[in-house]
């Protein structure tokens, strides 16, 4: 079947990386035991404690992040808790209330950040405005990093998040569907991110990275683990023949392919960004950090892209959203800018038109 020129809409629309395939290929010669207990699940959970120099990590696997996320959450809370959020997180925007179904019902605080990022500050706000027993209690941080628009916490931002969560008495759980984005732009260790930090509960995503489908939940302190297997089982995330969700994490991590393909996609978003800068008509609307590109435009302008066969959403501000992948092409990314320039000259402002 002949596939359509490359789009950008997001890092999803992305086939399997050659790594992952191979690994993936490699796991189904012969009989293999089931339900995790194979080698391939071992070997793929050995190499996260490896990756990140933590020997007695947890490791669970899921198909997708909604899942990782949501029972991750659900772990460390009861029913009458409240997870503390922004208001642009995916757990908010985008899942569905699956956090409050898998948690049988704990609360969503919300936090207004116009770059999607949490601070100590509005944590504390939310998690000292009330303390009464007629509102559901705080229990846990969620950040996601990178955020929704494409921007990275810190190091440093990090670590003083997770001394405020400390000094609330909060957990910390990180929101990795593009982890491997925001270890390459930061060019740090995986380790200095997460738990050197005061992350408590890391879900890393693959999907994003070049794999079919998968996310790996990893528990810093592994008492917080406990019966965490149960729920994924419950939660129908337990893979019968979990090799397969397993041994292409195998492929991506043992040989670096994670971190190779998440500089590739930075490079491509930078690529973009840089082509556009002056592009009259287009305006950045958040510095470009991993591997996402926001451009605002009035709507005639965004229509004219999409006559021209391109596709990318609008969800986030109003602006047009571009998400680059372990294969987007540069030779495709140069023709999405050389339309831009056509639509920036061709296409007038309303107000300029109307003035």
């Amino acid at each position: 079947m002949k596939s359509e020129p490359q789009q950008f809409a997001s890092d999803n629309y992305a086939g399997i990386c050659p790594e992952a395939w191979a690994a993936t290929e490699a796991a189904n010669g012969g009989s293999v035991p089931a339900y995790g207990e194979d080698a391939w699940t071992k070997r793929a959970s050995d190499a996260f404690r490896d990756l990140f120099d933590k020997p007695d990590a947890e490791v669970f696997f899921a198909f997708n992040g909604t899942a990782a996320n949501s029972l991750a959450l659900a772990s460390l809370c009861q029913s009458y808790h409240s997870v503390i959020c922004s208001a642009s997180a995916h757990v908010e925007t985008d899942e569905c209330g699956a956090p409050e179904f898998f948690s049988n019902g704990s609360k969503l605080l919300v936090a207004a950040s116009p770059d999607g990022k949490l601070t100590p500050a509005l944590i504390r706000g939310l998690a000292t405005g009330r303390s009464d027993i007629h509102f559901p209690k705080p229990r846990v941080v969620t950040i996601t990093q990178p955020t929704e628009t494409g921007q990275l916490y810190t190091l440093d931002e990090i670590r003083a998040v997770s001394a405020g969560c400390r000094d609330l008495g909060l957990r910390l759980h990180m929101d990795g569907a593009r982890f491997a984005n925001a270890c390459a732009s930061l060019g740090c260790e995986p380790a200095e991110m997460t738990w050197k930090a005061g992350v408590d509960l890391l879900c890393f995503g693959g999907t994003k990275n070049g794999m079919a489908a998968g996310e790996a939940i990893l528990f810093f302190d592994p008492a917080l683990a406990e019966d965490f297997g149960y729920r994924c089982k419950q939660a129908g995330q337990l893979a019968s023949k979990m090799r397969f969700l397993t041994a292409p994490w195998v492929g991506m991590l043992e040989g670096g392919a994670w971190i190779r393909n998440a500089a590739h996609a930075n490079a491509c978003a930078r690529r973009l960004a840089g082509a556009v800068a002056e592009c009259p008509g287009f305006t950045a609307m958040f510095p470009v950090e991993a591997n996402a590109v926001f451009l605002k435009a009035s709507p005639e302008r965004l229509d004219a892209l999409r006559d021209r066969g391109w596709r990318f959403y609008t969800f986030i501000g109003g602006g047009a959203r571009f998400m680059f992948a372990w294969d987007s092409e540069p030779e495709r990314i140069d023709a999405l800018v050389r339309d831009i320039r056509a639509v920036s000259s061709a296409v007038p402002d309303r107000l300029s038109a109307s003035g």
